[in-house]
């Protein structure tokens, strides 16, 4: 079953609910002030059943004052069917809200003639004319091999014309491309109330997805997460309902006055709200010159808020101009590339343009005006591109960020579907153009990224070097606080593979070398050292003060540390506690000592048997035991010690 959203849109009292009831059998109008003053002062609703076609009606009212109201219902509209009375030919709304049309991006239509009956045949042709010159240029004219809309001239009091505006809508429909159903699912809330034994009800166009019983769902802005309870289109209960479906849905788990219109529902943890929006910028011919950061009412669905506008590359727009700009939103929304906007003046308030949103920023950081137009551009192609316009778009995001981008971040900052940004990430990464740092979960950055933190990394190790010449080697959380704090570890560790390989650096467990580095030490630093070892291998296993044996040598006391931490990271000596050091010599007899015990003796040991065997007092026995305990060539049972 096909799917299609068709909105009316004209000049206050030229009948469009009429027209409306006259094709469905039923009146949109449902408040009691609208029934009673006959004018349409809120979107209505109505369906009719063509065939294979399932067609939901939005009726909007074509009053000044309620065109807010207006472009709530405007959303989600496949086609349009543009009313104009033949009494009355074209009035200023009728050209405001075909001016709208335009603007949201509606892609098909049909005008319609309508009160043909209180005319002459001269005068409706006259209206006619008028008609065709209003559409001439537009999407109602035709193209791109798409035949023009239809002018049908009908009579709702009559019924003059129906069974053709029918046919036409039945036909017009049918080669109308449906929603795409695989997207996350969206629906704008235009409507919320209570009703009676069901609690919470929301209604709106569903743009994207589909929603069924049960599903969890998430409100935004306030990220509140809820339950469907059920599900209505066409005003009856069905299993589920799909993009391009005008759609009623009860709510588990809120009250329906903490739900208002301009509200969102969509698929929980995969979008964010955001107040800057990077778009493209259409200016009628009959607006005002937009300046830099002009304040203005930003509609899109069915919210509204107030926007500040930041061009870029120029200080002002002109009439019937076009271009980029980043919106400054008082009260965050939910949108998504791709999606269009209404713009109306902050006052007096009239329809001045409109746009499509091409980015969703990141960071409050905005590029320079000569590479944001380049990175728009390529955002824009890739919104209703092929699949290499849309990985050159996804490259352009990633590459924007020296932190990279995980699979959340791009599916909230795309709507796209995770599959498919998986797949173009591949493909990207295949040909060198990003680097994948993670498939699960999935986190891709820019090429650049990963050279620009090996060069920083490399930078880091040689500065390292130059301020610490008895030092072998610096630690890789000391490397990355350094040079790459501020990044995800995932690139830091990228950037050291890429050092290793190439043969520029070298990894020993935690420590990171330039590769091919050795300690040169001087004369007299050779000679201490071996003073070092000297001292600590004539004592045995009764350690000597460390703070003494480098007092006595005959280079600067930091000198001496250094040359003593270099004994130790080269496992001359070993570091029994804080308090006790031993040569390496000395543990190893040791082991020895202890394996003959095992054999002729047991593998059992106490402390009074150790303190024996090595010939020591307690002060060194239990740190010694504490240390093999350690390493592994004895375990603690007891008060004994296992011999392993």
């Amino acid at each position: 079953m096909r799917n299609i959203i068709v909105g009316t849109a004209g000049h206050i009292d030229h009948g469009k609910s009429a027209l409306v009831e006259a094709l469905t059998g039923t009146h949109p109008d449902r408040l009691e002030e609208e029934k009673r003053r006959g004018i349409t002062l809120d979107i209505g609703f109505a369906f009719l059943q063509l065939d294979d076609v399932s067609l939901g009606f939005v009726d909007v009212p074509g009053h000044e004052r309620f065109v807010r109201n207006m472009l709530a219902g405007a959303c989600g509209f496949d086609l349009v069917l543009l009313v104009i009375a033949a009494d009355e030919s074209i009035k200023p709304q009728t050209r405001e809200h075909f001016e709208i049309c335009k603007l949201l991006g509606i892609p098909r239509g049909i005008v319609v003639l309508t009160k043909c009956d209180l005319v002459e045949p001269e005068v409706l042709e006259l209206v006619r004319l008028e008609a065709e010159e209003l559409i001439r240029g537009s999407f109602l004219e035709g193209k791109d091999g798409l035949d023009g809309a239809p002018i049908v001239a009908v009579s709702a009091k009559t019924g003059a014309g129906m069974d053709e505006l029918r046919r036409q809508l039945g036909r017009i429909a049918r080669e109308t491309p449906p929603k795409d159903a695989s997207c996350y699912f969206r629906l704008p809330i235009d409507r919320a109330f209570a009703m009676k034994g069901f609690g919470t009800v929301v209604t709106g166009t569903l743009i994207a997805g589909e929603v069924k019983p049960e599903d969890e769902v998430e409100l935004f802005p306030s990220r509140r997460r809820l339950r469907v309870r059920g599900v209505q289109s066409g005003g009856k209960a069905v299993k589920s309902a799909a993009a391009g479906q005008r759609t009623a849905l009860n709510l588990a788990g809120i009250d329906h006055q903490e739900v208002r219109r301009g509200m969102v529902l969509a698929a929980p943890e995969r979008f964010e709200a955001s107040s800057r929006l990077d778009a493209r910028i259409v200016l009628l011919p009959s607006a005002k010159r937009l300046k830099k950061r002009a304040r203005v009412h930003f509609h899109h669905g069915s919210a509204e808020a107030i926007a500040e506008i930041h061009l870029f590359g120029a200080p002002e727009m002109m009439p019937g101009s076009t271009g980029f700009a980043q919106l400054r939103l008082a009260d965050a929304v939910l949108a998504l590339p791709g999606d269009p906007f209404i713009l109306r003046q902050f006052s007096p308030v009239v329809t001045i343009g409109g746009g499509v949103v091409v980015h969703i920023p990141r960071e409050r950081r905005r590029l320079r005006d000569p590479q944001a137009v380049s990175f728009f551009e390529v955002q824009e192609r890739g919104l209703n591109g092929d699949s290499s316009a849309r990985a050159a778009a996804l490259g352009a995001i990633v590459s924007s960020s020296a932190a990279g981008s995980t699979l959340a971040d791009l599916v909230a900052r795309t709507g796209w579907p995770e599959g498919e940004i998986r797949r173009l990430a591949e493909t990207l990464a295949a040909g060198h153009k990003l680097r994948l740092l993670s498939q699960q979960p999935l986190m891709v950055v820019s090429v650049e990224a990963v050279a620009a933190c090996l060069h920083r990394v490399l930078s880091e190790v040689d500065r390292f070097h130059r301020a610490n010449p008895l030092v072998e080697a610096i630690s890789k959380e000391d490397l990355r606080m350094r040079c790459a704090s501020a990044l995800p570890a995932e690139i830091f560790r990228a950037a050291l593979e890429d050092a290793v390989s190439n043969g520029k650096l070298a990894v020993t467990g935690d420590l990171v070398r330039r590769a091919g580095r050795s300690i040169d030490l001087l004369p007299q630093e050779a000679r201490a050292k071996e003073q070092i070892e000297r001292e600590f291998a004539r004592a045995g296993l009764e350690a000597p003060g460390v703070d003494a044996v480098l007092g006595r040598l005959a280079v600067e006391i930091r000198q001496g540390q250094k040359l003593f931490q270099l004994l130790v990271r080269e496992r001359v000596l070993l570091k029994v506690s804080n308090e006790i050091v031993l040569h390496h010599d000395a543990v190893d007899r040791l082991r020895k000592l202890l394996a003959e015990y095992k054999r002729t003796r047991g593998d059992r040991l106490a402390v009074a048997d150790f303190k024996e065997l090595a010939g020591i007092t307690r002060k060194y026995a239990i740190p010694l035991l504490e240390y093999l305990d350690r390493t592994g060539v004895t375990r603690r049972v007891g008060d004994y010690r296992v011999i392993l």
